[in-house]
């Protein structure tokens, strides 16, 4: 079966792509060059000009936030939201174990832990009934302040992650946190223009976060935001974000220890001109996602990756997911498409297992190890040529 298997994976994927393609690539069809343009020609390519503003009340508009603070990547992002969230060193904060390892990373740069915990199969994302399990039996209150009995530390927040864009079960989740007074955080780095029951994803919690990298649904090269629909919380994100200096006509005066963490407004006029196509990202991201759907629909032991109910993905990575029987030929596969030019990836290696988290505090990660084993990213770029059909 082998043989057979492997190269009809590689035939359904290039049905697809008609040919070679990369897993994940940019496309500049707009404005893009018209904005950079006049950021160079004005003088204003730094973290203060319109274009910074503007992506600001944008994103606002679009994803329903009431405030939104650009920064310069979504690790930055993450990291000054877990610091307004009140994140402090010493302290726990749950993650998903499947995630990128910034969603971790972040964690560590407040001096805090991360504590992992496992995610359901169908969104990939935090799973919210074992959470709520995992922390019945896991939390003692002591002092007003829920602390890991094993560990003594404080969980000070949680982090839950839409994976490849596809929403998790965040109203769950939030619920949880709301029952236990620990802030929520949304990893929402993945899904712009994704909703769950017709609410942006980053929307959901006390603060969500965004990312604009290279390979993001949109891009500023770099660059990230934060979401908040809370007034002090966004004076204070944007105050950290910009060294933490007080405003004053010629004076240099800072009042904490801040980040240098504001979006240029050379990345920003990116951003601008690459959120004005988003509707149309998204609806070639969910055609190629149908087109794989039905590439994939006569082959045994394999399946694409669909959104959850009562969602709408932005289908920023395509995934496929191996079954039981076929699992052990992960790696044939991924040989075997890279081989003819298709890049392909596995999902990530799940955080815990990563050498600076081994000693983390860690669940039960039944299903994430079951994902790491059966999933697969392929191509997902909008400019993956429209193959005949």
């Amino acid at each position: 079966m082998s043989g057979s298997f492997v190269e009809s994976i590689v035939k359904a994927i290039t049905t697809v792509t008609d040919g070679p393609c990369v897993l994940h690539e940019p496309v500049f069809r707009g404005r893009e060059l018209k904005y950079v343009t006049e950021c160079i020609e004005t003088g204003w390519v730094s973290s203060v000009g319109s274009y910074v503003d503007r992506i600001e009340q944008d994103l606002s508009a679009y994803t329903g936030a009431k405030h939104v603070v650009a920064t310069v990547n979504g690790t930055s992002a993450l990291h000054v939201a877990l610091v307004v969230a009140g994140v402090k060193p010493a302290d726990e904060v749950i993650v998903p174990a499947l995630s990128f390892v910034a969603t971790a990373n972040a964690v560590t740069y407040c001096g805090a832990t991360p504590h992992f915990v496992d995610v359901e199969t169908e969104t990939m994302g935090m799973d919210a009934d074992q959470l709520l399990s995992h922390l019945e039996g896991t939390l003692e209150s002591v002092s007003g302040q829920w602390r890991n009995r094993t560990t003594g530390s404080r969980v000070a927040a949680i982090v839950p992650m839409h994976t490849f864009g596809h929403p998790c079960d965040i109203e769950g989740i939030v619920e949880i946190g709301q029952k236990y007074q620990i802030p929520v955080v949304e990893d929402a780095a993945e899904s712009l223009g994704s909703f769950r029951n017709g609410q942006h994803t980053g929307t959901f919690a006390q603060m969500g976060v965004l990312s604009f990298n290279g390979n993001k649904i949109v891009t500023s090269g770099g660059g990230g935001a934060i979401l908040t629909n809370d007034s002090v919380l966004a004076k204070r994100l944007k105050h950290l974000t910009t060294t933490a200096k007080v405003s004053h006509r010629w004076e240099y005066v800072h009042d904490q220890a801040g980040f240098n963490y504001r979006m240029p407004n050379l990345n920003a006029a990116l951003a601008c001109a690459q959120l004005e196509q988003l509707e149309g990202f998204i609806r070639v991201k969910r055609e190629t996602a149908e087109r794989y759907s039905r590439a994939f629909a006569a082959i045994d032991g394999v399946s694409l990756v669909h959104e959850p109910n009562n969602c709408m993905s932005n289908y920023w990575l395509n995934a496929i997911r191996l079954d039981d029987t076929t699992e052990s030929f992960r790696n044939e596969i991924l040989a075997a498409t890279n081989d003819s030019g298709v890049m392909t990836r596995p999902c990530w290696t799940p955080i815990n297992r990563l050498p600076m988290y081994q000693s983390c505090y860690t669940c039960n990660l039944d299903n994430t190890d079951t994902l790491f084993e059966q999933l697969i990213n392929i191509p997902s770029g909008v400019g993956i040529s429209q193959a005949s059909e």
